[in-house]
């Protein structure tokens, strides 16, 4: 429980790994320090010292939490109490000498009191504990929401000086929690929400949403919040319209549904009214908003019982209720199976995340069985004529080219060729060609050739007089085609993360890029080109030829299994730009670079 360690100073750091080594060798378990240790509700087990509990104990439910830091875990174990989400553990792992945020969310995972994981994260030191924690879970069905911070410099900083953790690049973290499945949430109070309305037990299986309300102002801005959560809202049929204007002849009737405080009036038509909504639009989801209600507990146990009913007849589809009033209200509707989130905007937010789990569940994760073996790739120095041609065995290939040491033979290569032609400079100590003058573009005729050639040995050699130099390459010059920029980046705790953007402004004004964790297959190279602001460039927008994206696909998740293979060795990959051709003409790496560690 004390602090004082490696969040503290070098001696802290040092007495830790002394800490480390006393318990390794007497065989006893560690949770800390620096954190606030746990509780185990069901066995009356508090080994805390936190005074969360001075106002209240925690009930035994499926909710296990773990944080890596202790005020903030016991803040949001209070939030969650407050919303009468129960617990099957409660750990702070602090400073992780021994027990860290991963092997308790594996624990959690082969628990079979624990139905739902939230943790906290400021860092990670083992990349593929945390990796194999998150495949249990997933393999278990068990929703994962994490709240992950560290997002920008001043965060990432002090995440260094509070755990003394290493909060790694932001995006490789999305990739490997998307890989999982893992859903991370922006604030502690999405954290919560989405938490307690994924331990009910109920996942949407699909995105169809309906809106039931009291309020038909509530009902359009819950229409919004839907749109903007990525659900749909199918109206309903004509047929069941009817239905619902027989029952209130002056409710909306279409989608949001405001069946108006009529309901009110007669009980039996919330359940007649949810009834017609859920037995004939065949909706994955309904959020009922009923504003401040539970203030009246009288009525709100009358609407309850007439609610039943409508759970017991469609156990699977997830029922929430906008509603507010005193806890021990609210925590009527919640025994009842409904759960209950005031704000009817984030109603909606909480489904659509919801929705994105179980898609996630019914996905499956990445597949690679039917890519070919990738090669392997040894220690060493590449110029871009050695790196291409890696890279077009792991499955990126490149145009027709050719490596010259004259100007004569540059000319006799070109002609050879066919212009136009490119020429470049090659040499595994000039990484940035184009920056030296080492890269001539649009050659038409032998002459220009052997002036280039010329023109471009002398400025390779003048900027890097040390340097090795092959020699220039000479290769087809191809410009009918759209750039992309794809890379490969090894993660100090992940390993490698995939890259692919547009090229140009797309990458370097709008940031258009998109990340994964290698190895994946072809359907996860699809979602990241389709996850790209500027995807609608490859479908063919606005009468644009379609460029081949089947093509690019493979050629990423080739990549992807090749960087996954030599996870010990490589460094990085840039191809910018990888050109795809137009549809069923492939895609062709025009420029290569490949470092190794």
């Amino acid at each position: 429980l004390t602090s004082g360690f490696a969040e503290a100073s070098e001696q802290g750091a040092a007495n830790q790994a002394r800490l480390k080594d006393i318990a390794k060798e007497a065989g006893m378990r560690i949770v800390g320090p620096n954190c606030l240790g746990y509780f185990n509700p069901k066995n009356n087990i508090y080994a805390t010292f936190s005074t969360s509990f001075t106002h209240g104990m925690p009930k035994v439910g499926n909710v296990g939490m773990v944080s890596q830091s202790g005020a903030f875990g016991s803040h949001c174990f209070v939030l969650a109490r407050e919303k009468g989400i129960g617990f099957s553990y409660w750990v702070t792992t602090g400073n992780e000498v021994d027990v860290d945020v991963a092997e308790c969310i594996a624990f959690m995972s082969q628990d079979p009191g624990t139905d739902v994981i939230c943790a906290y994260i400021e860092g990670c030191k083992d990349g593929a504990r945390l990796e194999e924690a998150l495949r249990l879970a997933y393999e278990a069905r068990k929703p994962v929401l994490i709240q992950k911070v560290g997002r920008s410099e001043v965060g990432t900083a002090a995440a260094a000086s509070h755990t003394a953790s290493l909060t790694g690049a932001d995006q490789v973290y999305d990739a490997v929690f998307e890989r999982y499945n893992a859903f991370r949430c922006r604030t502690v109070d999405e954290l919560i929400d989405i938490t307690h309305a994924a331990s009910n037990g109920v996942l949407p299986k699909g995105r169809n949403v309906a809106v039931g309300s009291i309020s038909g102002g509530a009902a359009v801005m819950m229409a919004d919040a839907a749109t903007e959560a990525g659900l749909e809202m199918e109206p309903l049929s004509d047929g069941a319209q009817k239905k619902l204007k027989e029952l209130i002849p002056f409710a909306g009737t279409r989608n949001p549904v405001d069946f108006t405080a009529m309901v009110y009036n007669d009980l039996s038509l919330i359940t007649k009214n949810f009834n017609v909504i859920l037995g004939e639009g065949k909706y994955d989801a309904i959020v009922g908003f009923f504003a401040f209600l539970a203030y009246s507990e009288g009525l709100s146990e009358s609407i309850i019982e007439h609610l039943k009913p409508i759970r017991n007849k469609y156990p699977d589809a997830l029922i929430i209720m906008s509603v507010t009033g005193p806890k021990h209200v609210l925590d009527k509707f919640e025994e009842a199976g409904f759960p209950c989130i005031a704000e009817p905007y984030r109603a909606l937010e909480v489904v659509g995340a919801l929705a994105t789990i179980e898609e996630g569940f019914q996905k499956g994760l990445p597949d690679i069985s039917g890519l070919p073996e990738a090669p392997k790739l040894a220690l060493g120095k590449y110029n871009e004529i050695e790196a291409k041609a890696i890279l077009a065995e792991a499955g990126v290939p490149s145009a027709e080219e050719k490596l010259t040491n004259s100007a004569d033979d540059a000319a006799a290569a070109a002609s050879k060729i066919g212009y136009p032609v490119v020429m470049k400079i090659v040499s595994p100590d000039i990484l940035h060609k184009t920056e030296i003058g080492g890269v001539a573009l649009g050659l038409t005729d032998d002459e220009t050739v052997k002036s280039a050639y010329s023109e471009i040995m002398e400025r390779a050699k003048t900027a890097y007089p040390d340097a090795k130099i092959n020699g220039v390459m000479v290769g087809k010059m191809i410009s009918n085609g759209t750039e992309m920029i794809v890379g490969v980046q090894s993660d100090p705790v992940f390993g490698p993360v995939v890259m692919a953007g547009l090229g140009g402004i797309f990458t370097e004004a709008l940031k258009d890029v998109t990340f994964k964790r290698a190895p994946f297959g072809k359907r996860e190279a699809l979602e990241m080109i389709d996850r790209l602001k500027g995807a609608a460039i490859l479908r063919g927008a606005r009468g644009m030829a379609k460029a081949d994206v089947n093509a690019v696909a493979e050629a990423i998740a080739r990549l992807s299994v090749f960087a996954a293979k030599n996870t010990d060795v490589l460094n990085s990959i840039d191809i910018n730009p990888l050109l795809v051709l137009p549809e069923g003409k492939g895609a062709m790496a025009l420029d290569g670079l490949i470092t190794t560690k």
